[in-house]
């Protein structure tokens, strides 16, 4: 599944590709059967696609380097596969996946570098069946040179020197390529001239400049990005924490322009006026390789947050209103298609809301009154804990009132009751309004009241009071 990692490097790939006019290519590397899901190459295409980090080349839309499914290229992998064992920078492995993992425990236990040992090199199939751990089927191995210079420039961190590799499985026992070859592969043969990367990756790049080499191929140019970080320091994960999972935050009500804008801050610094608030394109007009920040940041969700309440506020009415309807589609509170009627109460209670919001999916309780018949309001546990000896009175008192209004607007709403319970009764406004709060809303926290009762109309409202009466 899409890793928010994913969305970190496909920003900064595109933001560098729209400010150069290149392209941004879009392959599915899964050649790593035993992980891969079917469904999570829809997922990918359907979040990057919510973000606005849309590609030119892709298994979706084509380009003149198709395939971009590298399960569709294994054909094109064997040629090189071959020159790198005619020349003898590679080699068939036989053993089998126990006498691996028994080798590493000796290595450990001795305490010394783990790494392959070398038993099948210069071997033939049947000089290797005679010893023990062997495995029918080969995989395909480098031969890394002891003398092999590691170092390497790299265009966000300057001159790095990784540790030297062992020898890489290139080919694994079921034909596919390993990402180690597959990659180099297809980035020589889709013309790609920049790769961009998590930091991770920084001790398999001598591997991948050696296959380069080996081939003769052109290498490419290197940014390896700093690591999304916990608050306690350590890599974010889909298992720590679920916004590590990129659709967690569609889910979770974010707008997709906020978690760009947040996403480019965590390695970028802001705007040269100070502005942590900007948009995409002024990202890419700013954009420069060597003003990214190598250190890993701290995904900090308040900072988040702060941010997509800041652009929720600058949304107009309509356009709040027509997200809020569509995560609330998305998260299945309405239907695919809901009454227009129910979409009319929503835009005409978002001006209430926009204030208090700091993601999409708060709307749901703060509408959530609106959205259900009045005999199916449920009254919350803590809500009814805020009802004092006084509620009976006061609704006793205020519903008369009501059905005496001529006009049913929030400002005569409001003056009628204050009369009739702040001044007749001669109670505070807070425990003359609670009652009815809870009795229209069901909850102890809403829009503002007045407003609120004119939105769900007279009858409605109404309604409601006279059951929560009953129930007191």
């Amino acid at each position: 599944d899409p890793h928010v990692g994913t969305a970190y490097i496909s920003l900064f790939d595109l933001a560098f590709v729209r400010q150069q006019g290149g392209q941004f290519v879009l392959r599915i590397e899964d050649t790593d059967q035993a992980r891969f899901r079917q469904d999570s190459e829809a997922q990918i295409f359907d979040t990057l696609h919510w973000l606005g980090l849309n590609w030119d080349e892709g298994p979706d839309i084509g380009g003149p380097f198709a395939p971009y499914r590298q399960s569709e290229r294994l054909d094109r992998y064997t040629p090189y596969v071959d020159r790198l064992l005619e020349s003898g920078h590679a080699y068939h492995c036989w053993c089998s996946t126990d006498r691996l993992s028994e080798m590493r425990e000796a290595q450990q236990k001795a305490k010394k570098p783990t790494g392959y040992d070398r038993l099948c090199y210069g071997k033939t199939r049947e000089e290797r069946a005679a010893l023990p751990g062997f495995s029918e089927i080969p995989v395909v191995r480098m031969l890394i040179p002891s003398d092999f210079d590691t170092h390497f420039s790299d265009l966000i961190r300057g001159e790095l020197n990784a540790p030297r590799p062992d020898d890489q499985v290139i080919v694994k026992a079921d034909g596919f390529p390993t990402y180690h070859l597959a990659v180099v592969v297809d980035d020589y043969e889709m013309g790609i001239t920049h790769v961009v990367r998590g930091e991770e990756w920084i001790s398999s790049t001598p591997k991948h400049i050696l296959l380069y080499r080996w081939l003769g191929l052109e290498l490419p140019e290197f940014a390896h990005m700093p690591l999304l970080r916990n608050p306690d320091k350590s890599k974010i994960s889909k298992r720590k924490n679920p916004a590590a999972r990129l659709t967690w935050f569609r889910e979770q009500g974010y707008l997709p322009e906020a978690l760009v804008n947040f996403l480019a801050l965590l390695a970028y610094p802001p705007q040269e006026d100070g502005r942590e608030v900007f948009t995409f394109e002024e990202f890419v007009a700013d954009f420069d390789w060597a003003k990214v920040n190598p250190v890993g940041p701290i995904f900090d969700l308040d900072k988040l947050g702060w941010l997509n309440g800041h652009y929720i506020r600058a949304l107009g009415c309509d356009e709040l209103a027509a997200r809020i309807v569509d995560h609330l589609i998305l998260t299945g509170v309405l239907g695919a298609e809901p009454p227009a009627a129910q979409v009319e109460l929503i835009r005409a209670a978002t001006p209430l809301v926009q204030e208090r919001m700091q993601l999409l999916s708060e709307s749901e309780g703060m509408l959530a009154f609106l959205l259900v018949g009045d005999g199916d309001l449920e009254i919350q546990d803590d809500a009814r804990a805020q009802l004092k000896a006084d509620a009976a009175r006061v609704v006793d008192t205020a519903i008369p009132v009501l059905e005496a209004l001529p006009k049913w607007v929030a400002a005569d709403i409001e003056a009628a009751l204050r009369a009739a319970l702040v001044d007749g009764l001669g109670i505070k406004p807070r425990v003359a309004f609670t009652p009815l709060r809870v009795g229209v809303t069901g909850r102890r926290i809403s829009p503002p009241l007045f407003e609120s009762m004119e939105i769900l109309g007279r009858d409605s409202s109404l309604v409601r009071l006279r059951a929560l009466r009953a129930s007191l």
